[in-house]
């Protein structure tokens, strides 16, 4: 779709104005810098605010990219740059926001991809029909990934290194949208985050975060590995185990750290999560830490004793979470008896107190240990039981909403991938494609027509939810809260139920104290 550019898209933030344009019946203004570029000595420490420019400044483009390995899975456009000059952000928001006065709610979103890819810029990620179906204002951002976002480096640094970079600069993003949004059209006492997978996980962890106090007022984690976050000790090694295969001398690593491009950092990236994967199933090598700073806890502890932010939470996950890293051929979940039977002896190492029995879980798994058991273990140890746990220790204190997204098209279902990881962000984003396309190979089998009546569905939840604080206000399908003992749960499929502990054999072999590695 074409884009005008016209006098009311220029906006004044309060480091300057910038320059946007209009899309369908949107205003959107894209790359706005809300950090200075994290470079040379702000590599590896928390992310300041930008520098106040003079002229109008043009946010027509998406920014750069942090620095990532590319896939195929996740393709970076020809127009976007990989750069350390990452922290930037783009908004969308109704027409009529420009000229009525009336504050819309605001839609945070965080994209997934393990702490070590993804982008604003991917195409699934558009707000403009999130803003324009719902009338809500849209944010999206980058932040650092990988070695620059989500590694350790203090006992090589010291002093010189912070933790938790990407979280730092998730924190500065909310406060720009805080202290900028209504400039946008948008209310900043009404802000929903929301994320996927890595996303989601932000999402949790931030939830727990004292510093995030205030900032955001209701909370969507899809997918999210809310048990992923670790103790100093696992993250200390994991750097180390970097060093070594970026080949970088500990005892140079304190000049050499700043000195490596950062597109050679990202080199790297592969090799440790091979590395990591193969050793330490069921980890993964880029995560939030428990730092004693900004993270103060393990963010599952801080749910079940109330210490999480008290804000309505929708969480949930797919029905066929590890079908993707099959598909991928990724090591990043064990979907085979030797990695998954590791993971449980070294979690059960980590957690001495719990009865971590591989034997009473896994025989509710029909078929265990083949393959198809063995995926259902690794989707339900990474997603769906700290899901669960995180839901029912925070309905004790909070508004809280679970799901389960069961949909697939024919031709997933035909090929044993299911509902995968990551196939619902074009429902809840609106951008299933119209028509099917020599791209759109989930669809050559047809279902699309009831793809998209799914993806209404679940538009109308999510802003309902954006709006009100509840999924059920003003949508058109039921979705009771979820309470430990009823554990209602919302199916989403080709036709929406409301379930009742769906998946109550398996949480029961599960048990009710979360475990994970520490």
């Amino acid at each position: 779709m074409s884009s005008r550019i016209s006098d009311d898209t220029v906006v004044s933030t309060t480091f300057g104005r910038v320059q946007g344009d209009r899309a369908g019946r949107t205003a959107r203004w894209r790359g706005i810098p809300y950090a200075t570029p994290p470079v040379g000595d702000l590599r590896y420490r928390s992310p300041e605010p930008p520098q106040k420019w003079r002229d109008v400044r043009s946010a027509l483009a998406f920014g750069n990219v942090s620095p990532q390995p590319t896939t195929k899975m996740i393709p970076l456009p020809a127009h976007i740059v990989q750069s350390e000059d990452c922290l930037s952000l783009n908004v969308w928001t109704p027409e009529a926001a420009l000229t009525d006065g009336r504050p819309r709610p605001v839609m945070v979103w965080l994209h997934g991809g393990a702490y070590f890819i993804g982008f604003s810029a991917q195409p699934i990620y558009n707000g403009q029909a999130l803003a324009e179906d719902g009338d809500v204002v849209v944010v999206t951002l980058n932040y650092r990934l990988g070695a620059l976002g989500f590694l350790d480096f203090r006992e090589y640094l010291g002093s010189a290194a912070e933790t938790n970079l990407g979280l730092r600069d998730i924190l500065l993003a909310l406060q720009w949208v805080r202290d900028n949004i209504a400039a946008f059209g948008g209310n900043p006492d009404n802000v929903t985050l929301f994320g996927e997978s890595a996303g989601g996980g932000c999402v949790t962890t931030l939830m727990t975060m004292p510093a995030a106090q205030g900032l955001f007022h209701r909370a969507i984690a899809q997918s999210p590995p809310v048990t992923s976050v670790y103790g100093p000790e696992r993250p200390a090694l994991i750097a180390g185990t970097f060093l070594e295969l970026a080949g970088v001398d500990p005892d140079r690593a304190a000049t050499d750290l700043r000195k490596v491009d950062a597109h050679e950092l990202a080199t790297h990236t592969m090799d440790l999560l091979n590395h990591v994967a193969t050793t330490m199933p069921g980890t993964v090598a880029f995560a939030p830490i428990v730092d004693g700073d900004v993270v103060h806890e393990d963010p599952i502890r801080a749910f079940q004793e109330g210490r999480a932010h008290r804000v309505p939470l929708i969480i949930g996950t797919n029905k066929d979470e590890a079908s993707l890293f099959k598909l991928m051929k990724s090591p990043l979940m064990p979907i085979a008896q030797e990695p998954v039977e590791t993971m449980f002896r070294m979690v059960s190492a980590d957690n001495p107190g719990v009865d971590v029995s591989l034997e009473r879980i896994s025989s509710t798994y029909r078929g265990y240990p083949r393959q198809k058991a063995c995926m259902g273990i690794s989707r339900d140890a990474g997603f769906r039981m700290p899901s669960i746990w995180t839901a029912t220790a925070h309905s004790a204190f909070a508004p809280t909403w679970m799901y389960r997204f069961d949909q697939a098209p024919p031709l997933m279902k035909a090929l044993g991938l299911g509902a995968m990881h990551a196939t619902e962000l074009p429902y809840v984003f609106g951008t299933l494609p119209t028509k099917v396309g020599k791209k759109d190979f989930m669809f050559r089998l047809g279902g699309l027509a009831a793809a998209r009546r799914t993806m209404d569905r679940m538009h109308d939840h999510w802003l309902s939810f954006a709006l009100t604080g509840d999924p059920e206000a003003t949508a058109s399908q039921p979705w009771p809260q979820y309470r430990a003992k009823t554990r209602s749960t919302l199916i989403i499929d080709d036709t929406d139920t409301v379930v009742n502990d769906p998946d109550a054999a398996v949480r029961r072999a599960w048990g009710d104290v979360p475990f994970g590695y520490n």
